[in-house]
């Protein structure tokens, strides 16, 4: 069985299972949480994707969380840009920090907007675990087109 198959097998003990791309990488999306405010509505994503290179015996794993919305936005909060426009922008730097540092601060950063309780951290163990137990390196890389 190819590690591929054996990453899809594993993760169906996860909220979504990995379906494999025309390019050949693993992706897994799974919605963590829906909020609805007055007249708009906003939903928390995580994405993981993976690529295995059979030639150099490597898994590279990325992951993030993505908010999307549509709708009104009540305006004025912090980082608004003026009352009855619903535009936040945020930054953060990622230098050589591992991505686990990063998106445990998305993380916290949502968790003030957004309840949930799924652990994503399961995510990257299970694809390690899989990873390392079949003889692959692993390697989480910050950038999606890194893969």
């Amino acid at each position: 069985m190819s590690l591929n198959a054996k990453l899809i097998q594993a993760s169906e003990k996860l909220p979504d299972r990995f379906k494999e791309q025309k390019d050949g990488t693993l992706l897994l999306e799974a919605k963590l949480a829906e909020r609805k405010v007055f007249m708009s509505k906003k939903t928390l994503t995580y994405k993981a994707r993976l690529r295995v290179d059979e030639q150099n015996k490597m898994v590279r794993f990325f992951e993030m969380l993505k908010e999307t919305g549509m709708g009104l936005s009540s305006g004025g909060g912090p980082g608004d840009m003026s009352p009855g426009f619903g535009f936040k922008t945020e930054t953060y730097k990622t230098g050589t920090k591992t991505r686990e540092g990063n998106i445990e601060e998305q993380s916290r950063l949502f968790g003030k907007d957004y309840k949930y309780s799924w652990d994503y951290s399961n995510v990257r163990k299970t694809v390690e675990q899989e990873a390392r137990g079949a003889g692959y390196a692993f390697t989480v890389v910050l950038m999606e087109r890194s893969l």
